[in-house]
């Protein structure tokens, strides 16, 4: 049997970064937590902590973070149906979830707000780029993922959320000064662009559509949602802004698309372990009634 106090101790140390932080949380000093942590990893025969700053898990102890994360879903579940256990009281149940910036500051924030105001959960929300976030359910350093790709990992389920649409935008000053005769490849290596970090591409698959061909963009990067629209209202660049977002300013004139009409609409997945639990499922259920009413569907 596995010592669970132990992993206990390890997810603590992965999810608050230290050993210092751990202790706090399960109140223990950290000698305690150490000396978990050690005995674990001599049973298992390898590392399951990279002791730095903030601390992170080695692949296995990944894995075995992630078991925890299922054992105690089931538990809470457990405790539901038969209260003779003993009840689980104000404790609640952390589930990590990965989702891309643009979904949590539009329509998933509020969808899991709901869902987690009724649930006995804690939700640790992971951000990455939406064709990347997979990777970190395939990793086992969360439980379910909002992400672009359409094939879920071993041993996890993907349902279809729809397509977030993206326009390509810029203030109309913005548009005149670099613009002015039409949207080409010629202009388009002249003209800033905004990214969000190194893995967006959107601005990339855009221009690919419309020149038929890879174009060297010039850019800044703004790895802020909000501040992605900011920059382009204060002319920094042109960028592929979420619909949702950018809709009353199109609206209102303050920000105009390069070229009308051509949205790109980036289909997204709900993708999760295949754990019996029903906080995972109702989670799910949120997360897709949601999408239901934010996104495109087909």
């Amino acid at each position: 049997m596995l010592d669970y106090a132990a992993l206990s101790a390890l997810a603590a140390v992965i999810r608050e970064g230290s050993f210092e932080r751990a202790a706090q949380v399960l109140h223990v000093t950290p000698s305690a937590v150490s000396q978990r942590i050690r005995a674990l990893e001599e049973r298992i025969g390898c590392a399951l902590v990279v002791r730095a700053q903030p601390c992170l898990a080695t692949e296995t102890g990944r894995r075995l973070c992630q078991h925890v994360d299922r054992v105690r879903l089931l538990e809470q579940d457990l405790q539901g149906m038969l209260p003779g256990l003993g009840s689980a009281g104000d404790a609640r149940v952390t589930v990590p979830v990965a989702v891309n910036a643009d979904s949590l500051a539009t329509w998933f924030a509020p969808a899991v707000a709901t869902f987690a105001a009724a649930a006995p959960v804690l939700l640790a929300l992971s951000v990455d780029d939406q064709d990347h976030t997979a990777e970190w359910l395939r990793n086992g350093t969360v439980l379910a993922a909002v992400t672009g790709s359409a094939k879920a990992p071993t041993g996890c389920g993907s349902r279809p959320l729809g397509a977030m649409r993206y326009v390509a935008a810029a203030s109309p000053s913005f548009r005149a000064r670099h613009f002015a005769g039409g949207v080409g490849a010629g202009n388009l290596t002249q003209a800033p662009s905004l990214v969000f970090n190194s893995k967006d591409d959107l601005q990339a698959r855009w221009v690919r559509r419309l020149c038929h061909r890879d174009v060297d963009l010039p850019h800044h990067t703004v790895p802020s949602t909000q501040a992605f629209v900011t920059a382009a209202l204060a002319d920094m660049g042109w960028g592929m802004q979420p619909l949702a977002l950018v809709a009353p300013h199109l609206q209102d004139g303050s920000l105009v698309e390069l070229v009308p009409g051509t949205p790109l609409d980036v289909p997204l997945f709900w993708q999760h372990a295949r754990a019996a639990s029903t906080l995972l499922a109702g989670l799910g259920r949120a997360v897709e009634a949601a999408a239901a009413e934010a996104l495109m569907q087909r």
